[in-house]
């Protein structure tokens, strides 16, 4: 497949030691020839080899000193011409170096530009080109895990396999309709029947990981809920292990939503600490209290704050009522003041819900709290480093119906219909894993997944 030339920073915009100008296609070598002044031309030297010179502009000053690296297709991630320029990573600098790139004939890329040549070249096919950008998103060392594993073509290889059974059942269906004269019906339903019930069982394996691999992939929005001056802001702190929100005895000190990610046994939660849920006359305060109960609404899961030197209010009743049908832990922090909460009447309206025992101030049961939030949705843990996660929400809809359709087509043969229409069913769920790694998907499809990409990648 032909394409022009084109450039882009491929290391975050700022100051740093470093930058690296990525410039990719069958003029890369040649365009940054033209600019660099070193021992050997560029054209000259072997492949996936680093150079030490200068840039120079068209005046011949010299505008960068540089390292060069130079990769010869077809051993590079677009399988084209490579070259990547090691300059200084001042602002200036890095906006000198792509302007004297870009007047050598190259063109800006688009964001994920890179990763689409090397998915159209045939180098990785989508599934893993969608996992380059969990490698870069990941917020988790298991996350990251979980991404590499994809981006090496562990999924692709699943997938390619059961695709090549649905081939052979394809071949089989078609040697029945094309020569019934061998009587070979009964043992072709024998074998759809068989090996559909094995591809869906397959399909279904891969499912039973998507909502942990979901989980790795985007996170667990965790809102942190509760009255005012529960101890909300100090649970985030802690978790955090910085002061993320202001702490104080005032109620209503949190107005605004806070949000950051913490890691938690390799688990990413996205952690929301709201506004007090409290009815005020406070304009601004008020705000805040509506958008908290909306982040309540749309929560994977909730930490609900309770004072274990407080009676239970009717705030607190009103909160254990609304989290019921919620994935919800139930937090009884400030254990080191006396008991005043009826912890008999909580864990009645919680019912089987987790209620941990805390004093955030002292910080105990933080391991409790962790623990709780591992066993609710990893049973206590994440599962084998071998296995392949499912952590993208267009593979998990595309399985979904795969699964959906092949058990139409065990149903239909199982049913005595006519082997013909099965294969209808066969090939649709040929298709739709095809649409998993890239082989029976749209253009515009291919294009709206790598607009997601950020430049230079």
């Amino acid at each position: 497949m032909d394409f022009d030339t084109i450039a882009a920073v491929a290391t975050p915009l700022g100051e740093g030691g470093i930058a690296i100008i990525r410039v990719s296609g069958p003029q890369a070598v040649e365009a940054v020839d033209k600019i660099y002044k070193g021992r050997n031309r560029l054209s000259t030297v072997d492949t996936h080899t680093i150079q030490y010179g200068h840039l120079v502009d068209n005046e011949g000053d010299v505008l960068e000193e540089v390292m060069v690296s130079v990769m010869r297709a077809p051993r590079t991630f677009t399988k084209e011409d490579v070259v990547e320029i090691n300059c200084h990573g001042g602002i200036v600098s890095v906006k000198r170096v792509l302007d004297l790139v870009l007047e050598q004939g190259t063109r800006m890329a688009e964001p994920g530009e890179f990763t689409k040549r090397a998915f159209l070249n045939g180098r990785i096919d989508l599934s893993q080109a969608e996992a380059v950008i969990d490698l870069i998103r990941a917020k988790t060392d298991k996350a990251m895990k979980v991404a590499l594993h994809q981006v090496q073509g562990k999924l692709s290889l699943l997938i390619e396999d059961l695709r090549r059974q649905l081939i052979q059942l394809m071949a089989h269906i078609e040697v029945t309709i094309d020569y019934p004269e061998h009587d070979v019906d009964d043992v072709t339903r024998n074998l759809l029947s068989e090996k559909s019930r094995w591809v869906q069982e397959e399909i279904e394996k891969l499912l039973r990981t998507a909502k942990q691999g979901k989980i790795l992939r985007e996170g667990l929005s965790t809102v942190i809920v509760g009255r005012p001056n529960v101890g909300k802001s100090s649970l985030l702190n802690s978790l955090l292990q910085e002061v993320k929100a202001i702490v104080t005895d005032v109620p209503g000190t949190t107005r605004d939503i806070i949000e950051e990610y913490v890691n938690v046994r390799g688990i990413p939660l996205r952690l929301v600490d709201t506004a007090g849920i409290r009815d005020t006359e406070d304009i601004v305060e008020r705000i805040g209290v509506e958008k908290s109960r909306e982040m309540l609404s749309k929560a994977d899961l909730v930490l609900l704050v309770l004072n274990h030197g407080e009676e239970l209010t009717e705030e607190d009743r009103n909160l254990l009522q609304v989290v019921q049908p919620m994935n919800a832990i139930i937090i009884v922090n400030k254990v080191d003041l006396p008991q005043r909460i009826d912890l008999d009447n909580v864990q009645k309206m919680v019912g089987n819900m987790p209620v941990v025992m805390m004093s955030i101030a002292r910080e105990e049961g933080i391991e409790r709290l962790e623990e709780a939030i591992a066993s609710k949705f990893f049973s206590g843990s994440i599962q084998s480093e071998d296995l392949t996660y499912v952590s993208n929400a267009r593979h998990i809809q595309l399985l979904r119906e795969a699964s959906q359709v092949i058990g139409e087509a065990i149903e239909a043969v199982e049913g005595g219909l006519p082997v013909d229409m099965v294969a209808f069913d066969i090939r649709r769920t040929w298709e739709l894993l095809g649409e998993v790694i890239g082989d029976t998907v749209s253009d515009d499809l291919i294009s709206q997944i790598f607009a997601q990409f950020c430049l230079g990648k």
